[in-house]
C-alpha cells in the first residue's frame, strides 16, 4: 500500500507550531511587561514633567521676589527728602522755615546776618517743639557763641540751651523730658535747661 506523501509535512506544520510556544512566556505574561513598560514610562514623563514644572516656578520666584526688592526700594527711597548736598534733584526738599523771632545779640558784628543753616535748624527744633506740645516764642543766637541757640518757650520766664550739633528731634524729647522732670518735683520755673549734650541735661 502506497503511503500518503503528505503526512510528514503536516506532521512539521504541527511541531512548528508547537515550538512557537516557549517554556515561561505566556500572552498574559508579555501583556504584563508591555504593561508595566508602559507604566514606567509614564511615571519618567511624570517625573520629567514635576522637574521642569518645579524649575519654572523657581525661577518665577525668584523674578517676582527680585521685583518686589527693586519695588520696595524704589518707594522707601522715593520718600525720603532729599539732602542739600544730594546731586540729584529728584526728590523736593522741605525746608523748615521759622516762623518765631530770631534774635542775634551779635548781628552789629555780623552785620545781621543769618546762615541758612541756622535758620534751618531753628525751624526744625520750633516744628519738633510743637509735635511735642511745647510753644516756641523766640530764638536767641548769644553774643561769644557760634554754635549755640537759645529757645524761649511759653509758660516759662528761662530758656532752653540747644547746639545745631545735635539733632532737633532728640532736642526737642531731651526739653520734654527735663520740663516734666521738672514739674514732678514742683520746680514751675527756671533760669536755664541745657540740652546741648547727649544723654544728659542741666537745669538751673
Amino acid at each position: 500500500m502506497e503511503q500518503n506523501p503528505e503526512a510528514p509535512k503536516l506532521a512539521r506544520r504541527a511541531a512548528n507550531r508547537k515550538s512557537t510556544i516557549k517554556s515561561g512566556r505566556t500572552i498574559g505574561e508579555q501583556r504584563e511587561r508591555l504593561e508595566t513598560a508602559s507604566e514606567r514610562t509614564a511615571l519618567h514623563k511624570k517625573a520629567k514633567l514635576h522637574r521642569t514644572l518645579r524649575i519654572v516656578f523657581t525661577v518665577i520666584g525668584f523674578i517676582i521676589g527680585i521685583a518686589l526688592i527693586v519695588w520696595l526700594c524704589t518707594t522707601f527711597f522715593q520718600g525720603q527728602p532729599a539732602s542739600e548736598d544730594s546731586p540729584t534733584g529728584n526728590t523736593m526738599i522741605v525746608p523748615y522755615e521759622p516762623t518765631i523771632e530770631i534774635v542775634d545779640e551779635d548781628a552789629a558784628a555780623t552785620g545781621g546776618r543769618i546762615s541758612s543753616r541756622t535758620k534751618e535748624y531753628i525751624g526744625q527744633v520750633e516744628a519738633d517743639f510743637r509735635e511735642l506740645g511745647i510753644i516756641p516764642l523766640k530764638a536767641v543766637l548769644p553774643t561769644g557763641t557760634i554754635r549755640e541757640i537759645d529757645f524761649y518757650i511759653e509758660d516759662y520766664t528761662g530758656f532752653i540751651k540747644t547746639t545745631v550739633d545735635r539733632g532737633s528731634g532728640v532736642t526737642a524729647e531731651d526739653t520734654e523730658r527735663m520740663l516734666r522732670y521738672l514739674e514732678s518735683i514742683g520746680v514751675s520755673d527756671f533760669q536755664y535747661i541745657d540740652v546741648r549734650l547727649d544723654g544728659k541735661a542741666y537745669w538751673k
